[in-house]
C-alpha cells in the first residue's frame, strides 16, 4: 500500500524557501519561527540552486564565534548540489532515503521546478493515517 502513495500528496505545498543574497541570520530566524529544520535556496526564476539546514546554520555561528564575523549571505553557508525527491516518488522511496542518508527533508521538485517540501515529519504523518 506504501508504495502507491505519492510525495506530491503528502509534501508541504509552497515551502519556505531563502534567496542566495538573503541574510544567513534571518534565514535561521525564519527556521526558528518555522519549526522547520531546513529549506530550499531559490534564485530570481525560482530554480533550485541550494539548501540551508540547520547544520549549515550552526556553522554560519561557528563562523561568527571563530571569527567574530556575525552573519553573512545563505549563499555562504547553503549546501550544493541539492538532495531531491520527485513529486512522482512513492512514500517507500523517500523513507528509504530518510533512513539511507543523514537528511530530515527533502525539496520535492516536479520536471526540476520546486514544487513541496518532504520531511520526516510529513512521512511519518501519512503512515499514522494509513495504520
Amino acid at each position: 500500500m506504501l508504495r502507491s502513495l505519492k510525495v506530491k500528496n503528502y509534501m508541504t505545498r509552497d515551502p519556505l524557501s531563502f534567496s542566495p543574497d538573503m541574510e544567513v541570520l534571518e534565514a535561521v530566524h525564519q527556521l526558528l519561527v518555522h519549526h522547520l529544520s531546513g529549506a530550499p535556496v531559490v534564485d530570481e526564476n525560482g530554480k533550485l540552486i541550494g539548501f540551508l539546514s540547520e547544520k549549515d546554520c550552526l556553522k554560519a555561528a561557528l563562523n561568527a564565534s571563530y571569527y567574530e564575523e556575525f552573519g553573512g549571505q545563505v549563499r555562504q553557508f547553503m549546501t550544493q548540489p541539492v538532495v531531491t525527491i520527485d513529486a512522482e516518488s512513492t512514500l517507500t522511496d523517500a523513507a528509504e532515503m530518510f533512513v539511507t542518508k543523514l537528511h530530515r527533508c527533502y525539496p520535492v521538485v516536479e520536471d526540476g521546478q520546486l514544487v513541496g517540501q518532504l520531511s520526516r515529519h510529513n512521512t511519518l504523518a501519512a503512515l499514522e493515517r494509513l495504520w
